[in-house]
């Protein structure tokens, strides 16, 4: 008997999206053939996946221009190399339109994994003509799916009060690394013997809070803030830090392989995750930085959205923040490396328990187990 195929869709550059690769390894895993089509968005991907992977070539990096040269492609890609006995998945909404047209086409199922609710990105909130398009595609959509599967129970709640559908929730939570051989490559900062390390790694974004995070490095003593990640708004960041005169306390380490990141973030006293609310979107998530940081033994400071603050309070985490006054912002940063990272040690173990992708995969492998049958 031959093995059911999914093919799974992404605009993101397949190197750098951890979410998507455990979701491909976990369907293999589990006797499924897997076939990726991605792009070089930001740069061309290093592939060594042990199934294939289609890069498409994007003619534009950005705005609405980037969204529909990759909607042709992956249609085109699509209706070339799928049967009726495929299931497609497709990831957020910039991807399910193609992949909701073929499987009509083709007469196969469908998956859709929502990452965010894409309508409700802070980045759409003053281009009023896009929000339309986008939340026109997902009103269209989003009744009409039958499979679905998102990050976080709020994100599930409001897409079934939102279009009365049903979506299962799929934590976007690390591997369980019980050992790890690969050497640390990259050139570190320097720093003195008594500098503590503050992390935020991530898209660098508008509503993320970095801004915060920078002027607060100000009034924080004997630490460095490391920026691991790339994003549109790194160059605007980076001369921040230059108009505050802080490029010695705050450094821009670009994106990182997850090899390499698994070995940078245990090295930091603090990781950060101070989004701000910036609509539906960033309020009801719940982003993986936080299970990277209690993976990798760190305490966190977050932000005060539901998600976040309820995740860290429920497993003693670290701490959370009231709003984003930046000297309010400095001071639990201070109280948190005063306190150092033994005082949470054991509940950020017994999290990191809890939220592993061990888990996650069986409730993955239970929705395409249903849809195949």
């Amino acid at each position: 008997m031959s093995k059911t195929k999914v093919i799974t869709s992404v605009i993101n550059n397949y190197e750098n999206d951890q979410r998507v690769q455990k979701v491909c390894q976990s369907l293999q895993k589990f006797g499924y053939d897997v076939e990726v089509i991605a792009t070089n968005l930001r740069g061309e991907p290093e592939l060594h996946f042990p199934y294939l992977i289609h890069i498409l070539k994007l003619s534009s990096q950005e705005g609405m221009g980037m969204y529909m040269n990759f909607n042709w492609q992956l249609y085109q890609q699509l209706m070339k190399i799928t049967t009726k006995d495929d299931i497609l998945l497709a990831n957020d909404l910039d991807a399910l339109l193609p992949n909701y047209l073929v499987s009509k086409k083709k007469k196969c199922k469908l998956v859709f994994d929502s990452h965010e609710i894409f309508s409700e990105m802070p980045s759409l909130t003053e281009r009023k003509i896009k929000k339309w398009l986008w939340k026109k595609l997902e009103n269209r959509l989003m009744p009409k799916l039958k499979h679905i599967y998102t990050v976080s129970d709020s994100y599930a709640k409001w897409f079934e009060k939102e279009y009365n559908v049903k979506a299962e929730v799929i934590r976007n939570v690390p591997i369980t690394q019980t050992f790890n051989d690969d050497k640390l490559i990259v050139q570190l900062p320097k720093r003195k013997p008594n500098e503590k390390i503050i992390i935020y790694q991530g898209a660098i974004n508008m509503s993320r809070g970095i801004d915060k995070m920078i002027q607060a490095m100000k009034y924080v003593d004997d630490a460095q803030l490391w920026i691991i990640g790339n994003g549109p708004k790194k160059q605007d960041y980076e001369n921040l830090t230059k108009e505050l005169e802080l490029e010695n306390k705050v450094k821009f380490l670009g994106n990182q392989k997850p090899t390499q990141l698994r070995l940078i973030t245990p090295l930091a006293d603090l990781g950060l995750s101070l989004e701000e609310d910036g609509g539906i979107s960033y309020r009801y998530a719940l982003p993986n930085k936080i299970f990277d940081y209690s993976h990798a033994g760190i305490p966190i400071l977050g932000t005060f959205l539901p998600e976040i603050k309820n995740t860290i309070e429920k497993y003693g985490l670290g701490k959370t923040i009231e709003n984003h006054d930046v000297l309010h912002i400095s001071n639990k940063m201070t109280e948190l490396l005063s306190e150092g990272k033994e005082v949470y040690a054991e509940n950020l173990k017994k999290a990191a328990q809890i939220f592993n992708w061990d888990n996650e995969e069986k409730k993955l492998i239970e929705i395409f187990d249903k849809v195949k049958n």
